[in-house]
């Protein structure tokens, strides 16, 4: 689709008039038909106040000429999958994995090749291929390449440990000690939890980046614990294959 189809079906789809959207974006509706004629296209300022009231990228706004790729990991980005800035915007580098909410979620190369090794192999890929493929691949990539420029001097790792910290010592029954925990979105964890009024319950933002990881219980076969924290709170939940029969175990602020 060409810039000018692009920006008539999102406007349509989102029930903007041509004049309710020159208000929201600072420009005249005339503005607006000459884009959707074809007669012109937004300036940079436009696109970015366009990528941030519509939530695509500015590569989406222009016809996809560029095939994106986070540059932490390697995987093909598309919209729902690219990580936000602080202030809400799209930062079309990186997926909501390795970069959320202004925030680098990823110091160690190792760390993150044994995450994306597991998501990885299949028939036709083994394991071995997939860790040579990363070991080989990623150090290519900007975030790695400059990550002394671009890495918080340690902070966020030693948020991490103080999370890991706290959650071992709630001395939950049959928990195994958390080591480490990976970014998580939500809208690939959250599970609802079913609350003694009959009622059941989600705690996750689907679109939010979270904290987490999934340990097998040592004392009833096929039961997990999941753990999932930020800023605010620690979820650890008990659940079987497929996050059949969940159950909430504690809700903790922080």
């Amino acid at each position: 689709m060409s810039t000018q189809e692009i920006l008539l079906e999102l406007r349509t789809k989102s029930g903007f008039s041509q004049d309710e959207l020159a208000e929201k974006v600072f420009v005249t509706r005339q503005a607006v038909s000459r884009w959707e004629n074809g007669e012109t296209v937004p300036n940079t300022e436009t696109l970015k106040l366009l990528s941030n009231l519509y939530n695509v990228s500015i590569n989406t706004l222009l016809g996809a000429p560029n095939k994106l790729i986070c540059q932490c990991c390697g995987m093909p980005l598309e919209d729902e999958i690219i990580g936000h800035n602080k202030d809400g915007s799209l930062n079309e580098e990186y997926c909501k994995w390795c970069y959320a909410d202004g925030t680098y979620t990823y110091s160690n190369l190792d760390d993150l090749i044994e995450v994306c090794v597991k998501n990885m192999v299949d028939e036709t890929f083994t394991e071995e291929a997939a860790r040579e493929y990363l070991k080989t691949t990623l150090p290519t990539l900007n975030y790695w390449k400059k990550y002394d420029e671009l890495s918080d001097n340690g902070e966020f790792e030693a948020f991490k440990k103080q999370l890991v910290d706290e959650i071992n010592s709630l001395g939950i029954e049959g928990l195994p000690k958390v080591e480490k925990l990976s970014a998580l979105v939500g809208k690939y964890v959250t599970l609802e939890y079913p609350l003694p009024s009959g009622i059941n319950v989600k705690f996750l933002n689907d679109q939010t980046t979270y904290l987490g990881t999934q340990l097998e219980s040592d004392i009833v076969d096929g039961l997990c614990f999941g753990v999932l924290a930020n800023m605010d709170f620690i979820i650890v939940c008990t659940y079987e294959e497929n996050g059949e029969n969940p159950e909430l175990l504690l809700y903790k602020k922080r």
